[in-house]
This record gives C-alpha cells, sequence and structure tokens, in this order.
C-alpha cells in the first residue's frame, strides 16, 4: 500500500506542477486547492470514523475500538487543521488577509474547538475506563455538528469561499477535476495507512 500511496501522490504532484491548467479566475494560487480539498474531505471522514469507532466501543467495550476511535479523531484534528492554515494561506494571497471570519472560515474554527477539547477531554481522564467511555460519547455528540458546520450552515451565507459546484453542476475544467478526485483518492488512502499503523 505503501508503494500504491507514493506512486500516486507522485504522479499528483507531477500533474499539478506540469499538466493542470490555471485555474479559471484564481489563476496559478488556486492549485492549493489539491492540497486543501483533500485534507478537508479526510478531516470529515477521520471525525466520521472516530464516531464509528466510538459507537463499536460502547457497543463491544472492546478498548482496541477506543484507541481507533481517538486516532480517527487525532487524525481527524490534524487534516483539518492542514485544511485551515491551506485555506488561511489561500486567504492572504487572494484576498489580502489570512483570516476574515468567512462562514466557512468560522465554522471549521468551531469544528477546531469542538475536536480540540475531545483531545484535551482525553488527555484529561486518567483512568482508561471512565477515559474511554466519556471520550466515545463525546465523538458521537460531536459528530452530529459536522454535517452542519462542514456542508450545511456555510453555504446558508454569502461566502468569498470559490464554490465550483452550482445548479448547472461542476465548473471545474475536467483536467482539474480529474486531479482533484485522484488527491482526494490519495489523501483518502493516506489516511487508511495511518489509521492501520
Amino acid at each position: 500500500m505503501n508503494k500504491i500511496i507514493f506512486l500516486l501522490t507522485a504522479a499528483i504532484v507531477a500533474a499539478i506542477i506540469f499538466f493542470v491548467p490555471p485555474i479559471k479566475g484564481l489563476g496559478e494560487l488556486a492549485k492549493i486547492i489539491f492540497f486543501h480539498v483533500p485534507t478537508a474531505w479526510v478531516a470529515v471522514i477521520a471525525f466520521f470514523a472516530s464516531a464509528y469507532f466510538a459507537a463499536k466501543f460502547l457497543r463491544t467495550n472492546n478498548f482496541s475500538a477506543d484507541e481507533l476511535s481517538a486516532r480517527a479523531a487525532k487524525l481527524g484534528f490534524i487534516f483539518v487543521l492542514f485544511s485551515t492554515v491551506s485555506g488561511a494561506l489561500f486567504s492572504k494571497l487572494t484576498w489580502g488577509a489570512y483570516w476574515n471570519w468567512d462562514p466557512r472560515q468560522t465554522t471549521i474554527f468551531v469544528l477546531i474547538l469542538i475536536y480540540g477539547a475531545y483531545l484535551t477531554l482525553r488527555a484529561a481522564v486518567t483512568d482508561e475506563k471512565i477515559r474511554a467511555k466519556v471520550s466515545a460519547v463525546y465523538s458521537l455528540l460531536s459528530v452530529l455538528t459536522v454535517p452542519f458546520l462542514v456542508f450545511v450552515i456555510p453555504r446558508m451565507y454569502f461566502s468569498l469561499h470559490p464554490s465550483p459546484i452550482s445548479s448547472s453542476g461542476v465548473e471545474m475544467d475536467s483536467e482539474v477535476l480529474i486531479v482533484l478526485v485522484a488527491a482526494v483518492l490519495d489523501a483518502t488512502l493516506i489516511f487508511v495507512r495511518l489509521m492501520r499503523r
């Protein structure tokens, strides 16, 4: 699996550098989406995986499920930070400011606080059984906010954040879309590999 991930990552980087044309209206700067979007995608997957393993722990009392839930939440937190930093960098290069409390930036900040609190909770509770149960319940409650904070609330308000999907479909060159889908697949494989460590 490591070789596949390495080859796919190398192919994506080569495609971004040599084959993907500048993105309409945003130019070369927008190529950061090939990092930004996949990391955001993986963060969402990771938070749902954390909830899945949390539910599994509560059903079975199997501590390996608790470990997988915690690992998924930690990875989700790291990936959401990557997504936030890359988005802030894009924001600075495009609009002149790293942060402007755009609805998408605000909701992602709330998500960072929610999962930062989860990691703090796990670090604060020393008893393994209590930590596992409390963390599992927290993970299940936290995941309820993810769809609203990532998909619903940001679309309810005006946003500077570019949206390539409109009522007429995906507004993206086919080369860009193919490489973006490959980058999302690559990031997902990286997450799966990190979960198996």
